[in-house]
């Protein structure tokens, strides 16, 4: 459990109740997630609420990973087998949740985090690197709220086929909401991102071991039964 969490009222924010929402076959291990932020600013606020909420993850009980896209190339200028892409698809992979961070730019989110989901294969072989898994949208915004970005967020979660939860965080103002030590203030931002942390958390025990069957469709299932007949048919020609 993270000690380092001087505005966190521990007491109010006990581990999950693993109890009542893991599936009967869970392996029981910590939660995976994976937070991905979208500058590359050294005072990125982006990346400093990132690694904020990693450490409520990490209080919350589960392994956490965080993707810096620093040296990650811009899509299709080199090819997949980089070896920052190949971290990023083996992260994503590995994750059963995710934390997507962005600033707001023009209105939108920003092209540094876009680049990273540009990297991510709906499907990859029989693999799979984002669907069925969980996703938390957070933004940080230099001026007064917005939800441009938390928006376009989840349209983006829903086209990776992620599970997006309803809570969600957006931080306004956000050169006032971190200290010189890139830590989080606290105040009411604060406590909707540990909201938003703990949402995470349960809802990730709750769809693992269960999203194979969640997110198996009926489109997918007839197409595979025709290809398979098409192959039958053909061996046996």
């Amino acid at each position: 459990m993270v000690t380092n969490l001087p505005h966190l009222r521990s007491e109010h924010l006990p581990p999950p109740e693993t109890v009542n929402l893991r599936a009967g076959d869970d392996a029981g291990h910590p939660p995976r997630i994976l937070l991905l932020y979208g500058s590359l600013r050294p005072g990125s606020f982006s990346r400093q609420l990132a690694l904020e909420a990693e450490r409520i993850l990490q209080h919350l009980g589960a392994e956490t990973r965080v993707f810096h896209p620093h040296d990650l190339p811009m899509l299709d200028s080199v090819p997949a087998t980089h070896p920052e892409v190949q971290r990023l698809r083996e992260w994503s992979t590995w994750s059963e949740g995710q934390v997507w961070v962005s600033p707001e730019r023009h209105g939108t989110l920003t092209g540094v985090f876009k680049n990273q989901i540009d990297w991510l294969p709906l499907e990859d072989g029989s693999v799979r690197p984002t669907q069925g898994r969980t996703l938390a949208v957070m933004q940080v915004s230099g001026g007064s709220q917005s939800f441009n970005v938390v928006n376009a967020l989840r349209v983006l979660g829903r086209w990776m086929r992620m599970v997006t939860i309803p809570n969600q965080s957006s931080v306004a103002k956000a050169w006032q909401e971190f200290d010189e030590h890139g830590r989080m203030k606290p105040s009411p931002f604060y406590d909707r991102v540990v909201d938003v942390m703990e949402e995470l958390v349960k809802f990730t025990l709750m769809v693992r071991g269960r999203s194979d069957y969640l997110v198996s469709r009926y489109s997918e299932r007839k197409g595979d039964a025709v290809q398979a007949e098409a192959a039958r048919r053909a061996a046996g020609a």
